[in-house]
């Protein structure tokens, strides 16, 4: 094995399944994580966890190795850690960062009958509860990304007038362009940047000459295969010190939009399609 290996196996076997939300399941041979749920939790292939801990693989991608700190809750110095021993330069002061801290991770475990996902600075999303994967439908690649998905990709849940959608892009390019001066140093931002710049006109004249508009709370109505519009307030809230933003999405108490949505809850992997 490597050192690498030795940690992740170390990290895996103190989180207990409790932690992060997942059952306890049957007996267990340690109190930690079985690799096919830190599968399950970081995104990451099994197969591939079990050869970056048998030291068969031993350059794994950033993307990859931010998916396994996020899924493990490792603090800020076990992060810059993880990233030294899978030979990464850990993201500086001129990137955007990714970490989640504990306590976000406590309240997303608390809210299971709230929709919330985190999203970094850049607008990509690093976590959803099961009940926001329910009710939006789940992401991977660069839909991950919500300024991607806002001028890319059509297919979404979430239902729009030219006026509304017109002001959610203003103002995500806005922030984006925000974002940008923040963190100079980020390729990753700048790259995503150019390619939406290259693959939509709009969004390369707003990044030109946009209004510097901000994210705004409003109600949406979002269009669900299973239990049909739901009629909900989206608030996006800021992590203090992490240049995080959650988007929470509630129901009016009394409701059938609330009716849909605990419906949704007690059934969100079945109906999350």
């Amino acid at each position: 094995t490597t050192a690498l290996g030795t940690a992740l196996r170390h990290w895996r076997d103190r989180v207990s399944p409790q932690a992060v939300g997942l059952p306890p399941g049957g007996r267990r041979r340690a109190a930690g994580l079985r690799r096919e749920e830190l599968s399950q939790l970081a995104g990451v292939s099994a197969d591939y966890i079990t050869r970056l801990e048998q030291g068969r693989a031993a350059h794994p991608s950033p993307h990859i190795v931010e998916a396994l700190a996020r899924a493990l809750r490792l603090t800020p110095d076990e992060r810059a850690l993880l990233f030294d021993l899978a030979g990464l330069a850990d993201r500086g002061p001129g990137r955007v960062p990714g970490h989640i801290p504990p306590s976000v991770h406590r309240m997303l475990d608390r809210l299971t009958g709230t929709p919330v996902a985190v999203f970094d600075a850049a607008w990509t999303q690093l976590l959803a509860n099961p009940l926001y994967v329910a009710l939006m439908g789940e992401w991977e690649g660069q839909d991950l990304n919500a300024v991607w998905r806002g001028f890319l990709n059509p297919h979404h849940r979430v239902r729009h007038t030219p006026e509304s959608r017109r002001s959610l892009q203003e103002s995500l390019v806005a922030d984006l362009r925000r974002t940008a001066g923040r963190y100079p140093d980020d390729t990753h931002l700048h790259s995503l940047i150019a390619e939406l710049r290259r693959r939509s006109g709009f969004f390369d004249e707003l990044w030109v000459s946009g209004p510097p508009g901000t994210h705004q709370a409003g109600r949406k109505i979002i269009d669900h295969p299973g239990v049909g519009a739901l009629t909900l307030d989206c608030d996006v809230l800021s992590v203090a010190g992490s240049d995080l933003r959650l988007m929470v999405y509630t129901a009016d108490p009394g409701t059938e939009d609330a009716d849909r949505l605990a419906l949704l809850a007690m059934g969100a992997p079945a109906l999350a399609n």
